[in-house]
């Protein structure tokens, strides 16, 4: 396996782009491999690291389809659901606390 090439933060020459770059030219890598990277320093923990992709080679993103777009509303509809009370929280219920906040706080208000 060959080394791909790194760049610091914002020195990547024209005509690569990162996936969120890509996706907001309405863009995707289309099955490409990473070409190079970025490298951005941090002091107390490893580099931040963001893999890029030849723009020249990125193909349209696949348009939203009335199946596509109905399955994620029931994904999202089933995020918002409490396993606890079963009602819809308004919300995504935090994956931390695994039910939505009221029932996440009624043990510390039990205890007071």
């Amino acid at each position: 396996m060959s080394a791909i090439a790194t760049y610091r933060w914002r020195l990547a020459p024209d005509g690569l782009a990162t996936f969120r770059q890509l996706r907001a030219r309405g863009l995707r890598p289309g099955g490409q491999d990473v070409v190079a990277q970025l490298e951005r320093p941090r002091r107390r923990r490893g580099p931040l690291v963001a893999y890029l992709y030849r723009v020249d080679l990125a193909l349209p993103v696949r348009p939203m389809t009335p199946a596509k777009r109905a399955a994620l509303a029931k994904a999202n509809a089933a995020r918002r659901v409490c396993p606890e009370c079963r009602r819809d929280a308004g919300y995504r219920i935090p994956v931390s606390l695994g039910m939505c906040v009221p029932c996440a706080d009624a043990p510390a208000q039990l205890a007071s």
